[in-house]
């Protein structure tokens, strides 16, 4: 059930001065970008008899990187992507110096497309991509335009996208920054994710501010104890309330 007043969230956001974003999938759906996790999406299908968690593992990578490379490819990857209405505002929230940090499940690097600077991203972004071997670090454009497994420039190696695959741990500096930022803000905003993948979704729980506001079309374990809850996509709930503009 839905637990707010008219005009609660815009009161809240206009009077908070240490904000933090935590942000899912459901952020970058109005950029093109599917939820994979949602009913029908991408999670909910196999591949040749393999699940998508089996392909993207860091074991499978290693083992078949042509296999890897053709799924990540085809389902992974949305270079024509931008920005939408909720990564443009908040980067006017960080230049007004209100957004303290915007920590994301995502790897689709919108939020600095954006131009915010201020980003905790989890699982890594698809923009940056790293040689196995010597480390030497490659664009998107590595990725997309070639064909089979990329191979680094410099020594032949494997370019593999940083991004976090199943069975590697998060990185270590930026989950502490992002836990730092969450613990110190004074408004929470948690958009557009169901809060069910770990260790990621436990981080709120250091969340020790005046605020904690859950947008999300489902139910989320959050809900319980936030200040105000949402149900629905973000860029309407957000424009409903009058917080983005009817244009967005």
């Amino acid at each position: 059930m839905e637990r707010h007043e008219d005009g609660a969230l815009r009161r809240i956001i206009g009077r908070s001065r240490r904000i933090v974003f935590f942000g899912g999938a459901g952020v970058s759906t109005a950029s093109g970008i599917p939820d994979f996790r949602s009913p029908g999406g991408l999670y909910s299908r196999t591949f040749d008899g393999l699940s998508p968690e089996m392909i993207l593992s860091r074991s499978f990578f290693t083992l078949h990187p042509d296999r890897f490379f053709d799924f990540y490819r085809r389902y992974m990857i949305c270079p024509e992507a931008r920005p939408n209405a909720v990564h443009r505002w908040l980067f006017r929230l960080e230049q007004e110096d209100r957004l303290r940090g915007i920590v994301t499940q995502n790897i689709d690097g919108l939020h600095r497309a954006a131009g915010s600077l201020r980003v905790y991203e989890l699982h890594g972004s698809v923009h940056e991509n790293e040689c196995i071997d010597c480390g030497a670090s490659y664009p998107l454009s590595k990725i997309t335009e070639t064909d089979g497994v990329p191979r680094c420039d410099a020594c032949g190696g494997i370019v593999k996208p940083s991004v976090v695959l199943y069975g590697e741990p998060l990185p270590y500096y930026v989950c502490i920054g992002a836990k730092r930022e969450i613990a110190s803000a004074d408004t929470l905003i948690v958009a557009g994710t169901s809060l069910s993948v770990e260790p990621a979704a436990s981080f709120i729980e250091g969340f020790r501010g005046d605020h904690l506001i859950v947008i999300n079309r489902e139910e989320t374990p959050a809900d319980r104890v936030a200040d105000l809850v949402f149900h629905g996509d973000v860029i309407p709930v957000l424009t409903r309330e009058g917080v983005l503009p009817l244009d967005s």
